[in-house]
């Protein structure tokens, strides 16, 4: 399913964020930036958790900028699971299934098939208060594609967990959209899980993309010293230029370069 980001605008009290992006059917896009940047307002107005002030969300070339998330059909995983801790683990799994009406069979075929995909059987019987940190963001996984969404949106997935869980979670997301095509947006502030995982990356920064182009580029060519900071590449950032502000090393900040907005598809990046 193609993702197209149409000039879209939303003001959250003092932040905004304005910008235009296209993902193509099956790819795995990478929206990376430091803390407050805007990337989980971008995943809520794509799902249709927040409304959108002007511009367009269109998915496959469908309008659906006022529909309700229930009928974008995208997965969505939080950083903080949310799992139900009233439903076993296969409640869980099964809970998107039963929203839209499945029959019991249909749901117990649809949950057999993740738990042996992702290895959750040991898991099943488990209260999820007893889950672990990667086996609860495993099981959220599970529950996000077990309806066969076309558009799995992650936000900050795996910064929750630990070190050797985030590296297993990694190959099994990298897995998992090999297997299944699905197009993915992963938000992240994590460089190494950016380039791990990511076809092309976009930089996010003040509500802003200031960089879109295939994991390779963005990380052999920073286009300018915030995207060479934020990225740890110091001995390759450009000179700066003028108009740059202090303000973008040290945080969020804004870029107010109006060459800044970059191109929305690969030819041009």
């Amino acid at each position: 399913m193609t993702i197209e980001l149409l000039d879209l605008e939303q003001r959250f009290g003092a932040f905004s964020v304005s910008l235009s992006l296209r993902a193509a059917a099956g790819e795995y896009l990478c929206i990376l930036g430091p803390s407050g940047s805007g990337k989980s307002l971008l995943l809520g107005l794509v799902a249709g958790l927040h409304p959108v002030a002007r511009g367009r969300v269109q998915l496959e070339g469908r309008d659906v900028t006022r529909e309700p998330p229930e009928r974008r059909g995208v997965g969505f995983v939080f950083q903080r699971v949310s799992l139900f801790p009233h439903l076993s683990v296969a409640e869980n799994i099964e809970f998107g299934l039963r929203a839209r009406g499945s029959d019991r069979e249909e749901r117990r075929q649809r949950r057999e098939e993740l738990v042996k995909d992702l290895r959750l059987g040991s898991l099943l019987e488990r209260p999820v208060t007893a889950l672990s940190g990667g086996e609860a963001q495993r099981v959220a996984i599970a529950r996000a594609l077990a309806p066969r969404p076309r558009t799995l949106l992650l936000d900050e997935p795996l910064s929750l967990v630990d070190h050797n869980a985030r590296l297993e979670l990694q190959q099994e997301l990298r897995r998992i959209h090999a297997a299944t095509g699905v197009t993915v947006l992963h938000v992240t502030h994590n460089r190494d899980e950016a380039r791990a995982l990511g076809q092309r990356c976009a930089i996010m920064l003040g509500g802003r993309i200031v960089q879109l182009g295939s994991a390779e580029a963005v990380f052999s060519q920073p286009r300018c010293v915030f995207v060479a900071h934020f990225l740890g590449l110091h001995d390759a950032a450009p000179p700066a230029v003028p108009g740059c502000k202090e303000s973008c090393l040290g945080g969020a900040g804004r870029c107010d370069r109006p060459e800044a907005a970059p191109p929305t598809d690969e030819a041009a990046a």
